[in-house]
């Protein structure tokens, strides 16, 4: 990809600093170019204050995984206050010690993923530790902020006596010192939940102390009934299968699973008996959210909602914001598309959905295509060519300009043509507007505004209310999308 599609500016924005939900609204106001999210009325803060009052919630209860590490920079202030401000009714901490004993809120113990130093926390003081930041616009955007790692007892000042917070010692080696640091808040068995990996034994020390205790376990479930045993709550990660999943919701103990991302993973856990999600997306899966109208790439963070197709392959697929042309580039080496979840739900009984693409230094070969999905019931991911949970519709614009719209159903790579319309083929470069619109029973694709360049079809089969934006060939070569607008 060119050097002027990718250029950004990397400036560090400036939070308010006050309440939580200051500090919420502070940064969806400062990320406006051209839209901001908007929490759906008031700030839904939570009104759990004790453990006793979480697990009495009807399901499912939300957990912040990491703050909502899909939302703001993973384990920093500014991600916990605001993930409260947006309605979750816990918050997760996982915590290192300096070589001088100062506990931090950080997932490794080595801060090189966060920070690009590769350093252990143990072998740093927490002087030098302070000198770091976190920066996660890899994941987040060009324009996330960059923020310090934070001390552990900074961050229960500010949130313990109103907040239930999951806490883990993530070496295991820390145990002493942080029950001690919990022990010396009021109440403190009423806020705090000991989070481990069900193997490790540091929890009997924690329960001895009043703690209520969650215990996680890995797909493969390989535990004995006497180490599950020992723990009030237990938890499991959403890629488990659905028997593995059931198998330790049969225990009998509250079940909560990590990491939630999308409104679809909520709702396969929820009927599988999961009570809690540990969640890494927490205003768009709560829904505290109002729809976009338009798409918020100019602001150089992602949207609550938006997602590359997976969140298992680490930050390395997120497609690249671009700033300075409030565009958005799909370019990793696989088939893959992007969930405008920041959007959804659509109302498809009337609608328009419109956007630009181009392919900004090459075109594929003449038959490669890239568009857009619509009338997906569910966020569950939608990939052209590959098999998917969801039905829905997809149109696309192949490389020699030929405008097709086609039908797929969940469980089918190929989908089924249901019109084409020849067009010419796009220059490198060239932007072209594309308008799907929905009435009734009718869709129409339409390319330019031209007449000429229009597909029309009644078919009624699939109108649920999300969509994504699709680049359905596995070369790396980048087309990029912009002016996405729903009507």
């Amino acid at each position: 990809m060119s050097e002027s599609l990718i250029r950004a500016r990397f400036d560090r924005r400036q939070f308010l600093v006050g309440g939580a939900a200051v500090l919420f609204l502070a940064s969806c106001s400062q990320r406006s170019s051209p839209t901001s999210y908007q929490l759906a009325g008031a700030a839904p803060a939570s009104t759990v204050r004790a453990v006793s009052e979480l697990f009495a919630l009807a399901a499912p209860f939300y957990v912040a995984h990491r703050g909502s590490g899909d939302n703001w920079p993973e384990h920093t202030a500014l991600a916990y206050s605001n993930a409260a401000a947006a309605g979750a009714q816990a918050i997760e901490i996982s915590v290192n010690a300096t070589a001088d004993g100062v506990l931090v809120c950080h997932h490794d113990k080595n801060i090189r993923r966060m920070t690009g130093v590769d350093r252990d926390i143990a072998e740093m003081s927490w002087s030098e530790l302070q000198a770091q930041r976190n920066d996660a616009r890899r994941w987040l955007g060009p324009l996330a902020s960059l923020e310090p790692i934070p001390r552990l007892s900074d961050v229960l000042d500010d949130l313990a006596a109103e907040h239930v917070i999951f806490i883990e010692d993530k070496t295991g080696r820390n145990t002493t010192a942080l029950l001690a640091l919990m022990d010396s808040y009021p109440d403190a068995t009423e806020h705090f939940v000991w989070k481990q990996w069900a193997g490790a034994k540091q929890h009997q020390l924690a329960r001895k102390r009043g703690y209520k205790t969650w215990g996680y376990v890995t797909s493969d479930l390989a535990l004995t009934t006497e180490m599950l045993d020992g723990f009030d709550y237990l938890g499991i990660h959403h890629s488990a299968t659905d028997a593995a999943i059931s198998r330790l919701v049969a225990r009998g103990k509250p079940v909560i699973a990590w990491e939630v991302h999308r409104r679809s993973m909520r709702d396969r856990l929820l009927k599988l008996g999961v009570v809690g999600m540990m969640c890494s997306n927490i205003p768009y899966v709560m829904g505290s959210t109002l729809p976009a109208v338009t798409d918020s790439f100019a602001s150089g963070v992602r949207a609550p909602g938006d997602l590359p197709w997976t969140t298992d392959l680490g930050w390395k697929n997120q497609p690249q914001l671009i700033p300075d042309s409030g565009s958005v580039v799909l370019a990793y080496p696989t088939i893959e598309s992007y969930h405008m979840g920041s959007f959804a739900p659509v109302d498809t009984r009337d609608c328009r959905i419109s956007f630009r693409l181009r392919w900004p230094d090459s075109t594929p070969a003449s038959s490669k295509h890239a568009g857009l999905s619509f009338g997906l019931a569910s966020d569950d991911p939608y990939r052209v060519g590959i098999s998917s949970r969801v039905s829905g519709y997809h149109a696309i614009l192949r490389a020699n300009g030929r405008l097709d719209l086609y039908e797929r159903r969940s469980g089918i790579a190929r989908g089924t043509l249901l019109g084409t319309v020849p067009t010419p083929a796009p220059a490198v470069g060239e932007w072209v507007d594309l308008v799907v619109s929905i009435s009734g029973a009718r869709i129409t694709v339409s390319r330019g505004g031209n007449p000429a360049w229009v597909v029309a079809v009644d078919d009624s089969r699939h109108r649920g209310g999300y969509f994504s934006l699709c680049k359905n060939y596995a070369d790396p070569i980048p087309v990029e999308f912009s002016a996405v607008r729903v009507e």
